[in-house]
């Protein structure tokens, strides 16, 4: 049965549910995604208007304004954004993935900034289409105009799939897919199914994770015609990269190798396995494909990538390792644009040192001081997440304070706390624990023989208290997403915080 769409760009045919979750329906690489063609109302004049006027309304209401004002829009005019990211010169660059968007696409829009290009990018975070609108709408003229040469768009996994039923991206990078918010897009293959429309729908350029199977294999997604990247590690450093397969791996031999008296339930160990190291390297042959740019060493503040054959190293101002990997997908992408540009690829040295100016995206690795005590902010939504955080920032030296939430945008199953390994905090414990689930996390630091100082739910008072204690110690808070939006804001009540911005 051929798709319909109805006047708002729906599927009409009964399957929407089906296609926004990945469900059982699956599309040939060589059938295309369905074009939604976007309508020009007559009061199309007024909606930039609109769309200021209620964000504004909404700042008075104490409401936030981050996507309201995108959600009304869509309602009034559903044709808004693709109408307005049609004009750019050179199209859409989307990123998705279950970790690391937020920081890469600041990555590519500070890089495309750097390369001369005007960039527009969502920079909250907001990663809905709707907040992909409310984005747009701070931009725009007054006539609907967008002043860019490109966009470089973050979108969750399933709202991909909508964001390109109505814009075609000329360019997609497909970070990763990890066992992330299961209650949301259901099991891992289906994450992977959602990127695989991405995939489909993008006319240019695809950027893959050669390390990733389920990501690597989208290359038999795309159209004809359309190029395939890909970035990835040195054989030396896969083993500190796991995929998600590896995790699983390693948690069942740690699981059947289990100390019996230590009295926990099964965990991930976070140091790499044998047994993920043979997987990675073995299975899925990742060296067959040619990485485009590949991450070869890490150190402290600093990284080395080779591209063609010439290894290019740079310092960094951005915090955790993995962050060095999301670089190599960044430097990949950003190669694959400046291809198209009349001024051709850029400089391979000036690329890559393009990348010791960003700064970490808020929340991820943010430092903000407060009464001169540096205080970082480290997002966690899922183990792999949490582990490399937690190897990433070795908590000596500093206080521990960690937030969980179960709002939506966190997920609501929190059971993913049981396959991180904690053991690293026993020595310096954990100065605070709150969030809707700070009961929760306390117990499974229990578990893991952690010390906990202060149990809290309430974030805003646990978070001023946490910070006032002990000034002279450097403070750091691992948080889910909404207990990280919250953490920001009472801190801007304390000090200046920065708005997000493209990179810098």
């Amino acid at each position: 049965m051929a798709q319909q769409f109805s006047s708002d760009g729906a599927l009409s045919d009964g399957r929407r549910d089906a296609a926004a979750t990945g469900g059982s329906q699956t599309t040939p690489a060589a059938e295309q995604e369905p074009v939604f063609q976007p309508k020009h109302p007559w009061y199309a004049f007024a909606t930039p208007t609109i769309g200021r006027a209620v964000r504004h309304a909404s700042r008075l209401l104490h409401h936030g304004g981050s996507a309201l004002p995108g959600k009304v829009v869509e309602r009034i005019d559903p044709g808004f954004l693709a109408r307005t990211l049609s004009s750019l010169p050179y199209g859409v660059v989307l990123v998705s993935g279950t970790n690391g968007k937020t920081t890469t696409t600041r990555m590519v829009a500070s890089m495309l900034s750097d390369m001369g290009l005007r960039v527009f990018t969502n920079p909250t975070g907001s990663n809905f289409t709707r907040g992909v609108v409310s984005s747009l709408l701070t931009q725009v003229s007054a006539f609907g105009h967008l002043h860019a040469d490109i966009a470089v768009l973050e979108l969750d996994e399933a709202y991909a799939v909508h964001f390109v039923r109505q814009v075609r991206p000329r360019y997609a990078l497909l970070l990763n897919v990890m066992r992330d918010q299961l209650d949301r897009f259901g099991e891992i293959d289906n994450t992977a199914r959602l990127l695989a429309h991405v995939a489909r729908a993008t006319t240019g350029t695809v950027v893959l994770n050669r390390e990733d199977p389920r990501i690597a294999r989208l290359a038999e997604q795309v159209q004809p015609g359309v190029q395939v990247r890909y970035f990835g590690l040195s054989q030396a450093l896969r083993s500190y990269f796991p995929s998600d397969d590896d995790m699983h791996n390693t948690d069942m031999h740690d699981a059947d190798m289990h100390d019996a008296d230590k009295q926990t339930p099964a965990a991930a160990n976070a140091e790499p396995h044998d047994t993920a190291k043979a997987r990675s390297a073995g299975t899925d042959a990742p060296d067959r494909l040619t990485a485009d740019v590949t991450l070869t060493r890490v150190g402290d503040h600093e990284a080395t990538y080779r591209i063609a054959d010439r290894d290019i190293a740079t310092s960094v101002r951005l915090e955790g390792v993995y962050n060095l990997f999301n670089a190599a997908a960044a430097a990949t992408i950003v190669r694959a644009v400046t291809a198209d540009t009349p001024q051709g690829v850029a400089s391979d040295d000036a690329l890559i040192a393009s990348l010791s100016h960003v700064t970490p995206a808020f929340g991820r690795g943010e430092t903000i001081s407060v009464n001169g005590t540096p205080v970082e902010l480290l997002l966690v939504k899922n183990p792999m997440g949490f582990r490399l955080s937690l190897a990433s920032f070795p908590p000596a030296g500093h206080d521990t304070m960690i937030i969980i939430n179960d709002e939506y945008a966190d997920g609501r199953d929190m059971s993913w706390l049981w396959d991180v390994d904690f053991t690293g905090l026993r020595d310096t414990g954990v100065a605070a624990v709150s969030g809707t689930r700070a009961w929760d996390m306390a117990l499974r630091l229990e578990y893991d023989q952690v010390p906990v100082k202060h149990v809290d739910t309430d974030v805003e008072q646990a978070v001023a208290d946490f910070v006032a204690a002990d000034p002279t110690t450097p403070k750091r808070i691992y948080c889910t997403y909404t207990a990280m939006l919250r953490t920001r804001a009472k801190l801007s009540h304390i000090t200046n915080v920065a708005d997000a911005g493209v990179g810098r």
